[in-house]
Protein backbone atom coordinates (compact mmCIF):
# COMPACT_ATOMS: atom_id res chain seq x y z
CA UNK A 1 0.00 0.00 0.00
CA UNK A 2 1.21 3.51 -0.85
CA UNK A 3 2.67 5.07 2.33
CA UNK A 4 0.72 8.31 1.77
CA UNK A 5 -2.55 6.38 1.52
CA UNK A 6 -1.59 4.40 4.64
CA UNK A 7 -0.84 7.63 6.54
CA UNK A 8 -4.20 9.09 5.41
CA UNK A 9 -6.11 6.01 6.59
CA UNK A 10 -4.34 5.85 9.95
CA UNK A 11 -4.90 9.57 10.56
CA UNK A 12 -8.58 9.09 9.65
CA UNK A 13 -8.75 6.30 12.22
CA UNK A 14 -7.40 8.67 14.84
CA UNK A 15 -9.69 11.49 13.72
CA UNK A 16 -12.81 9.31 13.93
CA UNK A 17 -11.98 8.14 17.44
CA UNK A 18 -11.10 11.63 18.67
CA UNK A 19 -14.33 13.01 17.19
CA UNK A 20 -16.34 10.41 19.09
CA UNK A 21 -14.39 11.16 22.29
CA UNK A 22 -14.94 14.92 22.01
CA UNK A 23 -18.60 14.94 20.96
CA UNK A 24 -21.58 15.52 23.24
CA UNK A 25 -24.06 15.34 20.33
CA UNK A 26 -25.22 11.97 19.00
CA UNK A 27 -24.88 13.03 15.36
CA UNK A 28 -21.21 13.96 15.82
CA UNK A 29 -20.52 10.74 17.74
CA UNK A 30 -22.14 8.75 14.93
CA UNK A 31 -20.02 10.60 12.36
CA UNK A 32 -16.86 9.73 14.31
CA UNK A 33 -17.81 6.04 14.36
CA UNK A 34 -18.50 6.10 10.62
CA UNK A 35 -15.16 7.75 9.80
CA UNK A 36 -13.50 5.07 11.90
CA UNK A 37 -15.27 2.25 10.04
CA UNK A 38 -14.59 3.66 6.58
CA UNK A 39 -10.90 4.21 7.41
CA UNK A 40 -10.22 0.63 8.50
CA UNK A 41 -12.01 -1.09 5.60
CA UNK A 42 -9.20 -0.45 3.03
CA UNK A 43 -6.66 -1.62 5.63
CA UNK A 44 -8.59 -4.87 6.07
CA UNK A 45 -8.88 -5.56 2.32
CA UNK A 46 -5.39 -4.40 1.29
CA UNK A 47 -4.04 -7.95 0.67
CA UNK A 48 -6.82 -8.71 -1.86
CA UNK A 49 -7.08 -12.26 -0.53
CA UNK A 50 -10.59 -13.80 -0.79
CA UNK A 51 -10.62 -14.42 2.97
CA UNK A 52 -9.66 -10.81 3.70
CA UNK A 53 -12.32 -9.48 1.32
CA UNK A 54 -14.93 -11.74 2.95
CA UNK A 55 -13.92 -10.52 6.42
CA UNK A 56 -14.10 -6.91 5.22
CA UNK A 57 -17.59 -7.42 3.79
CA UNK A 58 -18.84 -9.03 7.01
CA UNK A 59 -17.34 -6.23 9.08
CA UNK A 60 -18.83 -3.51 6.90
CA UNK A 61 -22.34 -4.99 6.99
CA UNK A 62 -22.22 -5.49 10.76
CA UNK A 63 -20.91 -1.99 11.46
CA UNK A 64 -23.41 -0.44 9.04
CA UNK A 65 -26.27 -2.20 10.87
CA UNK A 66 -25.00 -0.99 14.25
CA UNK A 67 -24.49 2.59 12.98
CA UNK A 68 -27.99 2.69 11.47
CA UNK A 69 -29.45 1.48 14.78
CA UNK A 70 -27.54 4.17 16.72
CA UNK A 71 -28.81 6.85 14.35
CA UNK A 72 -32.37 5.52 14.60
CA UNK A 73 -32.25 5.35 18.42
CA UNK A 74 -30.78 8.84 18.85
CA UNK A 75 -33.34 10.29 16.40
CA UNK A 76 -36.12 8.53 18.31
CA UNK A 77 -34.86 10.04 21.57
CA UNK A 78 -34.72 13.51 19.97
CA UNK A 79 -38.27 13.04 18.66
CA UNK A 80 -39.75 11.80 21.96
CA UNK A 81 -37.70 13.79 24.50
CA UNK A 82 -36.27 16.65 22.43
CA UNK A 83 -32.62 15.98 23.35
CA UNK A 84 -29.63 15.13 21.12
CA UNK A 85 -27.15 15.26 24.01
CA UNK A 86 -25.40 11.93 24.75
CA UNK A 87 -25.86 12.31 28.52
CA UNK A 88 -29.57 13.12 28.01
CA UNK A 89 -30.45 9.80 26.35
CA UNK A 90 -33.34 9.05 28.69
CA UNK A 91 -36.11 7.26 26.79
CA UNK A 92 -36.06 3.48 27.58
CA UNK A 93 -36.52 2.43 23.94
CA UNK A 94 -33.71 4.68 22.69
CA UNK A 95 -31.39 3.70 25.56
CA UNK A 96 -31.88 -0.05 25.04
CA UNK A 97 -31.55 0.16 21.24
CA UNK A 98 -28.35 2.24 21.49
CA UNK A 99 -26.77 -0.09 24.05
CA UNK A 100 -27.53 -3.14 21.89
CA UNK A 101 -26.13 -1.37 18.81
CA UNK A 102 -22.91 -0.49 20.66
CA UNK A 103 -22.70 -4.10 21.89
CA UNK A 104 -22.91 -5.19 18.24
CA UNK A 105 -20.19 -2.69 17.30
CA UNK A 106 -17.62 -4.03 19.76
CA UNK A 107 -18.65 -7.69 19.56
CA UNK A 108 -20.38 -8.40 22.88
CA UNK A 109 -22.52 -11.55 23.17
CA UNK A 110 -25.12 -12.32 21.89
CA UNK A 111 -23.95 -10.08 18.98
CA UNK A 112 -20.46 -11.58 18.89
CA UNK A 113 -21.00 -13.83 15.84
CA UNK A 114 -19.01 -11.61 13.44
CA UNK A 115 -15.87 -10.99 15.49
CA UNK A 116 -14.08 -14.41 15.34
CA UNK A 117 -14.80 -14.79 11.61
CA UNK A 118 -13.66 -11.27 10.74
CA UNK A 119 -10.50 -11.48 12.86
CA UNK A 120 -9.59 -14.83 11.29
CA UNK A 121 -9.55 -13.26 7.81
CA UNK A 122 -7.12 -10.46 8.75
CA UNK A 123 -3.38 -10.28 9.24
CA UNK A 124 -2.13 -9.83 12.81
CA UNK A 125 -1.40 -6.10 12.47
CA UNK A 126 -4.91 -5.21 11.27
CA UNK A 127 -6.33 -7.67 13.80
CA UNK A 128 -4.51 -5.76 16.54
CA UNK A 129 -6.09 -2.48 15.39
CA UNK A 130 -9.53 -4.13 15.26
CA UNK A 131 -9.15 -5.63 18.74
CA UNK A 132 -7.85 -2.45 20.42
CA UNK A 133 -8.23 0.90 18.67
CA UNK A 134 -11.62 0.16 17.07
CA UNK A 135 -13.16 -0.48 20.49
CA UNK A 136 -12.17 2.91 21.94
CA UNK A 137 -15.02 4.98 20.44
CA UNK A 138 -17.93 2.62 21.20
CA UNK A 139 -16.57 1.95 24.70
CA UNK A 140 -16.42 5.70 25.42
CA UNK A 141 -20.10 5.97 24.44
CA UNK A 142 -21.04 2.96 26.60
CA UNK A 143 -19.16 4.54 29.52
CA UNK A 144 -21.24 7.73 29.18
CA UNK A 145 -24.51 5.82 28.75
CA UNK A 146 -24.04 3.33 31.58
CA UNK A 147 -25.70 5.36 34.39
CA UNK A 148 -28.94 5.70 32.38
CA UNK A 149 -28.99 2.13 31.05
CA UNK A 150 -31.00 -0.85 32.25
CA UNK A 151 -28.82 -2.54 34.88
CA UNK A 152 -30.37 -5.98 34.27
CA UNK A 153 -29.58 -5.74 30.55
CA UNK A 154 -25.94 -4.83 31.26
CA UNK A 155 -25.54 -7.71 33.73
CA UNK A 156 -27.06 -10.20 31.28
CA UNK A 157 -24.88 -9.01 28.37
CA UNK A 158 -21.78 -9.07 30.59
CA UNK A 159 -22.43 -12.56 31.97
CA UNK A 160 -23.32 -13.96 28.55
CA UNK A 161 -20.17 -12.44 27.02
CA UNK A 162 -17.88 -13.94 29.66
CA UNK A 163 -19.48 -17.39 29.28
CA UNK A 164 -19.51 -17.27 25.46
CA UNK A 165 -15.92 -16.00 25.44
CA UNK A 166 -14.91 -18.90 27.67
CA UNK A 167 -16.83 -21.69 25.93
CA UNK A 168 -16.18 -20.44 22.40
CA UNK A 169 -12.40 -20.50 22.71
CA UNK A 170 -12.16 -24.06 24.03
CA UNK A 171 -12.29 -25.86 20.67
CA UNK A 172 -10.28 -23.40 18.57
CA UNK A 173 -6.88 -24.00 16.99
CA UNK A 174 -6.50 -20.63 15.21
CA UNK A 175 -4.80 -17.99 17.36
CA UNK A 176 -6.82 -15.09 15.94
CA UNK A 177 -10.11 -16.80 16.80
CA UNK A 178 -8.83 -17.56 20.31
CA UNK A 179 -7.91 -13.89 20.76
CA UNK A 180 -11.37 -12.90 19.45
CA UNK A 181 -13.09 -15.01 22.11
CA UNK A 182 -10.63 -13.65 24.67
CA UNK A 183 -11.72 -10.14 23.66
CA UNK A 184 -15.41 -11.05 24.07
CA UNK A 185 -14.76 -12.44 27.57
CA UNK A 186 -12.73 -9.41 28.70
CA UNK A 187 -15.35 -6.96 27.41
CA UNK A 188 -17.98 -8.94 29.32
CA UNK A 189 -16.11 -8.24 32.58
CA UNK A 190 -16.01 -4.52 31.74
CA UNK A 191 -19.70 -4.24 30.83
CA UNK A 192 -20.70 -6.05 34.01
CA UNK A 193 -18.87 -3.65 36.31
CA UNK A 194 -19.38 -0.45 34.30
CA UNK A 195 -22.61 0.57 36.09
CA UNK A 196 -21.19 0.04 39.60
CA UNK A 197 -17.65 1.40 39.14
CA UNK A 198 -17.01 3.14 35.79
CA UNK A 199 -13.43 3.98 36.75
CA UNK A 200 -12.75 0.28 37.38
CA UNK A 201 -14.19 -0.62 33.97
CA UNK A 202 -11.92 2.00 32.38
CA UNK A 203 -8.89 0.57 34.22
CA UNK A 204 -9.82 -2.91 33.00
CA UNK A 205 -10.10 -1.61 29.44
CA UNK A 206 -6.67 0.06 29.54
CA UNK A 207 -5.05 -3.11 30.92
CA UNK A 208 -6.88 -5.19 28.29
CA UNK A 209 -5.40 -2.95 25.56
CA UNK A 210 -1.88 -3.43 26.97
CA UNK A 211 -2.16 -7.21 27.36
CA UNK A 212 -3.83 -7.81 23.99
CA UNK A 213 -1.26 -5.62 22.22
CA UNK A 214 1.58 -7.59 23.82
CA UNK A 215 0.03 -10.91 22.74
CA UNK A 216 -0.67 -9.81 19.15
CA UNK A 217 2.82 -8.33 18.76
CA UNK A 218 4.40 -11.50 20.16
CA UNK A 219 2.54 -13.69 17.67
CA UNK A 220 3.44 -11.27 14.88
CA UNK A 221 7.14 -11.39 15.79
CA UNK A 222 7.13 -15.21 15.84
CA UNK A 223 4.86 -15.32 12.70
CA UNK A 224 2.45 -17.75 14.38
CA UNK A 225 -1.20 -18.01 13.35
CA UNK A 226 -2.26 -21.40 14.78
CA UNK A 227 -1.42 -23.67 17.70
CA UNK A 228 0.77 -26.01 15.63
CA UNK A 229 3.06 -23.12 14.64
CA UNK A 230 3.55 -22.29 18.33
CA UNK A 231 5.45 -25.57 18.74
CA UNK A 232 8.29 -23.98 16.73
CA UNK A 233 8.49 -20.94 19.01
CA UNK A 234 10.80 -22.44 21.62
CA UNK A 235 13.28 -23.58 18.97
CA UNK A 236 13.21 -20.28 17.08
CA UNK A 237 12.92 -17.63 19.81
CA UNK A 238 13.20 -19.07 23.34
CA UNK A 239 13.13 -15.74 25.21
CA UNK A 240 10.08 -14.47 23.30
CA UNK A 241 8.35 -17.83 23.82
CA UNK A 242 8.87 -17.51 27.58
CA UNK A 243 7.56 -13.93 27.67
CA UNK A 244 4.56 -14.80 25.48
CA UNK A 245 3.68 -17.67 27.83
CA UNK A 246 3.72 -15.29 30.79
CA UNK A 247 1.63 -12.75 28.81
CA UNK A 248 -0.98 -15.45 28.11
CA UNK A 249 -1.11 -16.31 31.82
CA UNK A 250 -1.58 -12.60 32.51
CA UNK A 251 -4.49 -12.51 30.03
CA UNK A 252 -5.96 -15.47 31.91
CA UNK A 253 -5.83 -13.47 35.15
CA UNK A 254 -3.23 -15.39 37.14
CA UNK A 255 -1.15 -13.70 39.86
CA UNK A 256 1.51 -12.29 40.08
CA UNK A 257 0.83 -10.74 36.64
CA UNK A 258 -1.07 -7.58 35.67
CA UNK A 259 -4.18 -9.45 34.43
CA UNK A 260 -4.99 -10.54 37.98
CA UNK A 261 -5.57 -6.92 39.09
CA UNK A 262 -8.83 -6.10 37.22
CA UNK A 263 -10.38 -9.50 37.98
CA UNK A 264 -9.53 -9.18 41.65
CA UNK A 265 -10.93 -5.64 41.92
CA UNK A 266 -14.08 -6.49 39.92
CA UNK A 267 -14.90 -9.54 42.04
CA UNK A 268 -14.32 -7.42 45.16
CA UNK A 269 -16.69 -4.72 43.85
CA UNK A 270 -19.39 -7.24 42.92
CA UNK A 271 -19.18 -8.70 46.44
CA UNK A 272 -19.65 -5.20 47.86
CA UNK A 273 -22.71 -4.75 45.62
CA UNK A 274 -24.17 -7.99 47.09
CA UNK A 275 -24.06 -9.92 43.83
CA UNK A 276 -22.40 -13.19 44.96
CA UNK A 277 -23.98 -15.37 42.24
CA UNK A 278 -22.79 -13.04 39.49
CA UNK A 279 -19.28 -12.97 40.98
CA UNK A 280 -19.24 -16.79 41.18
CA UNK A 281 -20.30 -17.18 37.54
CA UNK A 282 -17.63 -14.67 36.50
CA UNK A 283 -14.93 -16.54 38.39
CA UNK A 284 -16.01 -19.86 36.81
CA UNK A 285 -16.01 -18.31 33.32
CA UNK A 286 -12.45 -17.11 33.98
CA UNK A 287 -11.49 -20.78 34.47
CA UNK A 288 -12.84 -21.58 31.00
CA UNK A 289 -10.70 -18.85 29.47
CA UNK A 290 -7.68 -19.97 31.49
CA UNK A 291 -7.99 -23.46 30.00
CA UNK A 292 -7.44 -22.34 26.42
CA UNK A 293 -4.65 -19.97 27.46
CA UNK A 294 -2.94 -22.92 29.13
CA UNK A 295 -3.32 -24.91 25.90
CA UNK A 296 -1.33 -22.23 24.11
CA UNK A 297 1.28 -22.17 26.90
CA UNK A 298 1.62 -25.95 26.67
CA UNK A 299 2.15 -25.77 22.90
CA UNK A 300 4.78 -23.05 23.26
CA UNK A 301 6.89 -24.36 26.13
CA UNK A 302 6.25 -28.07 26.67
CA UNK A 303 6.29 -29.33 23.08
CA UNK A 304 9.19 -29.33 20.66
CA UNK A 305 9.17 -29.31 16.89
CA UNK A 306 9.68 -32.86 15.47
CA UNK A 307 12.31 -31.59 12.99
CA UNK A 308 15.67 -30.26 14.07
CA UNK A 309 16.67 -26.92 12.57
CA UNK A 310 19.97 -27.33 10.73
CA UNK A 311 20.34 -23.64 9.92
CA UNK A 312 21.50 -20.79 12.16
CA UNK A 313 19.03 -20.27 15.00
CA UNK A 314 16.74 -17.36 14.11
CA UNK A 315 17.22 -15.78 17.52
CA UNK A 316 20.88 -15.23 16.61
CA UNK A 317 19.84 -13.05 13.66
CA UNK A 318 18.84 -9.41 14.01
CA UNK A 319 15.10 -8.85 13.61
CA UNK A 320 13.77 -6.23 11.22
CA UNK A 321 10.61 -5.64 13.28
CA UNK A 322 10.51 -2.75 15.79
CA UNK A 323 10.97 -4.11 19.31
CA UNK A 324 9.93 -1.04 21.34
CA UNK A 325 6.11 -1.51 21.19
CA UNK A 326 6.43 -5.18 22.12
CA UNK A 327 8.89 -4.39 24.94
CA UNK A 328 6.70 -1.67 26.49
CA UNK A 329 3.44 -3.62 26.31
CA UNK A 330 5.13 -6.78 27.63
CA UNK A 331 6.54 -4.88 30.63
CA UNK A 332 3.05 -3.50 31.32
CA UNK A 333 1.50 -6.96 30.94
CA UNK A 334 3.81 -8.60 33.45
CA UNK A 335 4.74 -6.04 36.11
CA UNK A 336 1.84 -3.73 37.06
CA UNK A 337 0.25 -5.86 39.81
CA UNK A 338 2.45 -4.43 42.65
CA UNK A 339 1.10 -0.96 41.74
CA UNK A 340 -2.48 -2.00 42.63
CA UNK A 341 -2.66 0.08 45.89
CA UNK A 342 -1.45 3.21 44.04
CA UNK A 343 -3.91 2.62 41.19
CA UNK A 344 -6.78 2.10 43.66
CA UNK A 345 -5.84 5.38 45.36
CA UNK A 346 -5.90 7.15 41.98
CA UNK A 347 -9.33 5.67 41.18
CA UNK A 348 -10.65 6.90 44.52
CA UNK A 349 -9.73 10.53 43.73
Amino acid sequence: MNPFILALLLSSLGLGTMLTFASSHWLLAWMGLEINTLAIIPLMARHHHPRAVEATTKYFLTQATAAATILFASTTNAWLVGEWDILQLSHPLATTATMLALALKIGLAPFHFWLPEVLQGLDLTTGLILSTWQKLGPFALILQMAPASNSTLLILIGLLSTLVGGWGGLNQTQLRKILAYSSIAHLGWMILIIQFAPSLALLNFVLYLIMTSATFLSFKTSTATNINMLALSWTKTPILATLTTLALLSLGGLPPFTGFMPKWLILQELTKQELPLTATLLALSALLSLYFYLRLCYSMTLTLSPATLNTTSPWRLSSTQPALPLSLTMIGTLTLLPLTPAIKALLAL
